[in-house]
């Protein structure tokens, strides 16, 4: 997209009319203003539509949008055009700085948005600006330190190609299906390379919806449902692909049961944490954040499994599985008590 056509699309998904208000001297509605050579975070021009009378400035200070009303629409817009923060025209315009938006609670990390001028010899620079913007800042190690480099490459060919990120997400679906498939019949080997392919393809839909702003509700809910239900399958298809396989667990309900419930109920203590306390528990503390990296999630599981299955242990993998679900189960409820112990309300460390 061009930075012009980007603006137009922000503004559609904002609900913001688009109009040429600069030569309409008829109209009584205040207007925001964007200079169309700039990429804007969605998150910039929201922000200013919900602030009357405020002019929002580059990381140098000069303006570079603004929101005013109907009278001030023509002279605003000239001072913008001339790139004269001192303007007259832009007296009384409370400012904001993209610095003042740095705290993200959805990606649950700390960055200025991403406002900046596009042109011919920045393309790349402003597309690996945008990627990074559309990151979680706070997630497992494989997706953190692994996918990134990758996944931009996927996420840029998936662009260019015109490929959704529905798309990409169903893909992940089937894979989901056929990882359990070939773990259930003790495939270990080939199932997880279906199981790392399509983790690999939840961090490209995510950050290709962002990018190129198509993200949706259901889209939200299709990406997240499937996060949140297949993994307890997985390990439920490795139990019985182990035993199948010939090997002996040790108490293997118990061993089961340790799983996929310590897995319902790591989910559940974490929701509890958020209707506490009213934030992520993963964000609260430096701590809490490095814990996100390893807990018994889906990615830090894998790695379990990959690192006995590569031994010829698939079985040691499960157990290890289990024993660790278990650990974090007693970390996740010490967080919770130790929120209740602490000053309301609490804050994360990265909004300072």
């Amino acid at each position: 997209m061009t930075s012009s056509d980007r603006l137009k699309l922000i503004f559609a998904r904002l609900g913001l009319d688009q109009t040429d208000a600069v030569n309409d001297p008829e109209s009584r509605r205040p207007v925001v203003l964007a200079l169309a050579n700039h990429v804007f975070d969605e998150s910039l021009i929201k922000a200013l539509a919900a602030r009357p009378d405020t002019l929002l400035v580059d990381a140098g200070g000069a303006p570079v949008a603004a929101h005013v009303g109907a009278n001030r629409v023509a002279e605003a817009s000239e001072a913008l055009l001339s790139g004269n923060g001192a303007s007259p025209a832009l007296s009384g315009l409370t400012r904001l700085d993209p610095a003042d938006l740095a705290y993200n609670s959805t990606l649950r990390k700390r960055a200025a948005p991403v406002l900046t001028r596009l042109d011919a010899g920045n393309v790349r620079a402003v597309e690996g600006a945008l990627f990074r913007a559309s990151y979680k800042g706070i997630t497992d190690l494989v997706t953190k330190y692994v996918w990134p480099t990758p996944a931009r490459i996927v996420t840029r060919w998936c662009a260019a190609a015109g490929i959704s990120p529905n798309q990409v997400t169903f893909a992940s679906l089937l894979l989901v299906l056929v990882a359990m498939y070939l773990f259930w019949i003790g495939e270990f080997g080939w199932g997880l390379v279906a199981a790392w392919i399509m983790t690999f393809l939840d961090t490209v839909d995510g950050k290709l919806a962002r990018v190129t702003l198509t993200s949706s509700p259901w889209g939200n809910v299709f990406d997240h449902g499937i996060d949140l239900i297949h993994p307890p399958f997985w390990w439920w298809a490795w139990f019985v692909g182990v035993q199948a396989a010939g090997f002996t667990l040790p108490y293997p309900f118990l061993l089961l049961a340790v799983i996929v419930g310590g897995y319902v109920v790591q989910r559940i203590e974490e929701g509890v944490f958020i209707r506490l306390f009213g934030m992520h528990m993963h964000a609260w503390r430096p701590f809490d954040g490095f814990f996100r990296l390893i807990t018994a999630r889906r990615n830090p599981n894998l790695l379990l499994l990959t690192g006995a299955t590569l031994m010829g242990r698939p079985d040691v993998g499960l157990v290890a599985v289990a024993v660790w679900t278990g650990l974090c189960l007693i970390v996740h409820l010490a967080q919770i008590v130790q929120g209740l112990g602490a000053p309301r309300p609490l804050v994360s460390w990265l909004e300072g």
